[in-house]
């Protein structure tokens, strides 16, 4: 089975919407050991830029609106995702274990819905 492993932190401690504070000299190099440890368990995986540099297109009552950010009140932004195969839930949070942070933060795992047959 498929899960979504989906990280987040404050986004403040990586130093701007392109992360490139001192911060990710650590924690890159941290996240590319975890994704060679990971093997074929893993099937996609990325950072992902700032709230500064998301839109969101919101659907209410039909009518369609575009928003600048994620448009979220939160402490903490989602930052990146790693989507991975395991057995079940349990090895899945063992993995969501591993992923590296910055600081403090949390892991949402999210078991992936399967594709029906012939939409693949």
């Amino acid at each position: 089975m498929q899960y979504l492993l989906l990280i987040y932190e404050n986004e403040e401690i990586f130093g701007g919407p392109d992360k490139m504070g001192p911060i990710m000299a650590d924690l890159g190099p941290r996240h590319f050991a975890f994704s060679h440890e990971l093997g074929e368990k893993m099937h996609a995986g990325a950072g992902l830029k700032g709230t500064e540099a998301a839109t969101t297109v919101r659907t209410m009552a039909g009518k369609q609106t575009i928003h600048d950010g994620p448009f979220a009140e939160t402490r903490e932004q989602l930052g990146g995702f790693y989507l991975v195969e395991a057995e079940d839930l349990d090895a899945a949070i063992a993995i969501a274990r591993k992923v590296p942070l910055g600081k403090d933060g949390a892991i949402e795992v999210r078991p992936v819905l399967p594709m029906p047959p012939g939409l693949r």
